[in-house]
């Protein structure tokens, strides 16, 4: 972050329509600090041959694996993200989409890019995925830049 605030902002995107919150804090924020806007979207994909049954995985595959169903899921990210970058301004470079699991894939983009602030949506509405499972806690961990957890549950603040 410069002295004047945040340059480059990174945002997690799902094209869900309640993450709209998202979306709407990102703009709040790039316009606030005249910051770049970058959009990610991490397909976290198994791959179909790996199923996870009873504690463990198991090896019997229930779709093909020709890599045809994860090329769809990312040519059907890319087009997501495309329009929504359309719809806010962004600029085609800076419309990412990674595969991995989704903490990990947008602390890499982070990285990559020198992003000071990264907005995220929190989805769980349990106290158990708030303090386990949320993407904002793993990227808190990593401490790759400022994270900005936008609450998308409805709850009002406890």
């Amino acid at each position: 972050m410069s002295s004047n605030g945040y340059t480059h902002i990174l945002v997690g995107v799902d094209f869900a329509p309640e993450s709209e919150p998202v979306l709407e804090r990102a703009l709040m924020m790039r316009d606030r600090f005249h910051a770049r806007l970058s959009l990610v979207n991490v397909v976290d994909y198994v791959a179909p041959a790996t199923e996870y049954a009873g504690g463990a995985f198991v090896a019997e595959p229930i779709l093909p694996d020709d890599g045809r169903l994860e090329r769809e899921l990312l040519d059907l990210a890319q087009k997501e993200i495309d329009a929504l970058g359309e719809r806010l301004s962004v600029q085609a470079q800076d419309r990412i989409i990674e595969a991995g699991p989704a903490a990990r894939g947008i602390q890499h983009v982070a990285r990559d890019i020198g992003a000071d602030l990264i907005i995220v949506g929190v989805h769980e509405r349990n106290w158990l995925g708030r303090l386990l499972g949320s993407t904002p806690q793993s990227l808190l961990k990593h401490e790759v830049c400022d994270v900005l957890a936008v609450r998308l549950d409805g709850e009002e603040a406890e």
